[in-house]
């Protein structure tokens, strides 16, 4: 803990970093439960996904193992873009998916097999699911980081800041309330030799 000085203006410092310590702590405790709440919802948001991409892929390797013709269907589809918008969490900005767009090569209807197409299009979804899984983990990453913050700060103002202004009020208002009463003391001291002075001088 740092020297404080032990006078009525570090008093005054000392009780106005107390009241603005009390005025963020609810605040940041309420950004932390936000956080926590919506780290909850993402982690959710990811279990569903996770379901709904090895159902998909359940569905589509079933009817894709009866083509056992290798096409190079990966080259008739390449990822151009991903888009995402912005949005915002308890202050902070976040990615959010919107839609993922390919870039599709032209190829020979005549040399490529009839269900190609259907290949094309189930490998649109699962890389469109895959891209908002990337998308939903990185928002979970950036949400995480900012609670570990968040909750440091909280730590910081309940466990050192808020005790240790309580603390240097508390000593400070003993120092000076000891000031004070050897004050009186003193005056009462020099009033009783002075009374004694002018009986003395009385006499």
């Amino acid at each position: 803990m740092a020297k404080i000085r032990l006078t009525k203006n570090e008093l005054k410092i000392q009780k106005d970093a107390l009241k603005r310590f009390n005025r963020y702590l609810p605040m940041l405790q309420l950004k932390k439960q936000q956080l926590q709440v919506e780290i909850g919802r993402i982690d959710n948001s990811l279990t569903k996904l996770d379901s709904q991409i090895n159902a998909f892929e359940s569905r589509v390797y079933s009817w894709v193992d009866l083509f056992a013709e290798d096409i190079g269907l990966v080259s008739l589809l390449k990822i151009k873009q991903i888009n995402t918008d912005t949005g915002n969490i308890a202050g902070i900005d976040i990615p959010i998916f919107t839609s993922i767009d390919f870039q599709e090569p032209a190829y020979d209807y005549l040399l490529i097999p009839f269900w190609a197409d259907a290949a094309v299009e189930a490998l649109k979804e699962a890389m469109a699911l895959k891209a908002e899984l990337l998308i939903l983990r990185k928002q979970r990453l950036i949400l995480q980081e900012e609670l570990r913050i968040t909750t440091q700060r909280v730590n910081l103002f309940e466990k050192v800041k808020i005790p240790e202004a309580l603390e240097n009020i508390r000593i400070i208002q003993i120092h000076l309330g000891d000031l004070q009463i050897a004050g009186v003391v003193r005056g009462k001291i020099a009033k009783a030799k002075i009374e004694k002075r002018r009986e003395l001088v009385n006499v």
